[in-house]
């Protein structure tokens, strides 16, 4: 009989929750970087093995919005957990519990909702550190697991991934079985695209960008791509285009060649940069911008 089960990863911003979905399908779906609140959507990875089919949901980090934008992570991060099956909650080892966890362990309170603690970057600290993590967190909760994990390396992620199989229920699956994620390939294009605008740039500038492809033209052996990066100030779009266009070249180079990985073609990458003043500010452009809040 196969089996299934919706799993939220939640967390505080930049635990590695989207370095987890990723070791666990073995492919890249959600990009990552070492900047806080690098996820903005809600993701849905699809790991099909034997028998079952583990949905997981990746989260935007759960955080004190500042913004429009800000509200809507949060509130998919909120939506995802009610449509879960369960609830793997990503902390730090070296970091004490705050009010974003208190807030979690919550609402599995109030819900009842079956949980597991996967304590991340293991490889960071020592034992006693660990063991005194899941003694706060167990003193709060009771956990159906704790897991000790390094997402980044892919250290007890297996294990992680055989507790998670208490959620599965006996049920046709959702996605066929050589689907890893409901994204459509434009989206992926976008995120990957803003992926490295995160790691390229300083400071808070790739927070203030948006990207809208606005041409995915599928051709033999290419695949055209005409992409729109959005940022706040004009100040700003220079500093993305850089002397003599070299910044956004760069930015090009290094977003092309994920893409060429993921699509499996070549592919031609033209980017244009434009100014939307505070448009994290806005609702409507929030929405516009493909954040939208599910129903």
């Amino acid at each position: 009989m196969k089996k299934t089960g919706f799993i939220a990863i939640v967390g505080r911003p930049n635990v590695g929750k989207s370095t987890l979905l990723n070791q666990i399908l073995g492919e890249k779906i959600a990009i990552v970087s070492a900047k806080p609140q690098t996820t903005r959507n809600r993701i849905i990875g699809i790991h099909t093995v034997g028998d079952a089919q583990f949905v997981f949901l990746d989260t935007p980090g759960i955080h004190r919005p500042k913004n429009k934008l800000g509200d809507y992570m949060v509130k998919a991060a909120n939506s995802t957990m009610r449509d879960a099956d369960a609830v793997l909650l990503v902390v730090e080892a070296d970091k004490p519990v705050s009010q974003v966890e208190e807030n979690v362990i919550d609402y599995l309170k109030r819900t009842g909702t079956p949980s597991i603690l996967a304590i991340n970057k293991v490889d960071l600290t020592n034992r006693e550190v660990i063991a005194a993590t899941i003694a706060a967190y167990a003193a709060l909760h009771d956990f159906n697991a704790f897991v000790p994990i390094c997402a980044k390396k892919g250290d007890n992620v297996d294990a992680l991934l055989e507790e998670c199989t208490q959620f599965l229920a006996e049920s046709d699956w959702f996605f066929p079985e050589d689907m890893i994620t409901d994204q459509p390939e434009r989206q992926v294009a976008a995120e990957i695209i803003r992926e490295k605008l995160l790691r390229t740039l300083d400071k808070e500038i790739p927070h203030g960008t948006a990207v809208v492809i606005e041409e995915f033209k599928e051709e033999k052996d290419i695949i055209r791509i005409r992409a729109e990066i959005f940022c706040e100030k004009a100040s700003h779009k220079g500093i993305i285009v850089g002397k003599n266009g070299a910044s956004l070249k760069l930015i090009g180079s290094y977003a092309r060649a994920d893409l060429e990985k993921l699509l499996g073609t070549r592919v031609y990458l033209n980017l244009w940069v434009k100014v939307k003043e505070n448009w994290r500010e806005s609702s409507i452009t929030v929405s516009n911008f493909g954040y939208k809040t599910e129903q």
